[in-house]
């Protein structure tokens, strides 16, 4: 059962994560930001990890602490839910292509968090959400995560389908690292003999 409950309280934010690693990409992610919203569901559903998100933040001030703090728990999720990580393929990697824009992500379950960032966008802003937030979201869930991850865009000019296709792209390839490999169902994925 890889499942796993985070609840993280602060001064800030009140934040509970809940994931199903086994899921079938089923959510219902309710932060008090739209657009981010929109892409916890995209997470979710290109990952086929079960995902309920409830955030509560200082959103009066702006939309950063709950973003932050969200890929925090998630990334702190997925280390309680992965468990002895025996068994699964580790790595994963995918290009996701999204009408002018290609991401592609590469990444490494390896507990050694690690963040390569190469994606920009050309505008501040998509709707009402800081673009400068997608990579603030992955540096908490890398972090948190014990994740090495590269997140390159290739090309791209429409920031809302530059930031989707990040979060696509990387949904898929935690979805090809976290599946389980019936020839080492039993072993972990390294010769160090821990992960």
């Amino acid at each position: 059962m890889r499942k796993a409950l985070i609840s993280r309280k602060t001064a800030e934010t009140e934040i509970t994560v809940e994931i199903d690693l086994d899921g079938t990409g089923t959510y219902d992610n309710q932060t008090g930001v739209g657009f981010f919203d929109h892409m916890l569901d995209q997470l979710s559903r290109h990952s086929l990890i079960d995902m309920t998100v409830r955030a509560k933040g200082d959103t009066h001030i702006d939309d950063h602490h709950t973003v932050e703090d969200t890929g925090i728990a998630l990334g702190q999720a997925l280390v309680k839910a992965v468990g002895d990580k025996k068994g699964i393929y580790r790595y994963g990697h995918f290009a996701l292509a999204m009408d002018d824009t290609q991401v592609q992500c590469a990444l490494d379950l390896s507990a050694r968090p690690f963040l390569v960032w190469n994606l920009d966008f050309p505008t501040d802003k998509i709707g009402t959400f800081d673009t400068e937030l997608v990579r603030e979201f992955f540096q908490a869930l890398s972090t948190n995560g014990g994740i090495t991850l590269h997140v390159d865009k290739l090309h791209g000019i429409n920031s809302h389908h530059i930031a989707e296709a990040a979060f696509k792209s990387v949904a898929r390839a935690l979805r090809m690292a976290l599946e389980i490999d019936p020839r080492m169902a039993n072993s972990l994925p390294s010769t160090k003999g821990a992960l």
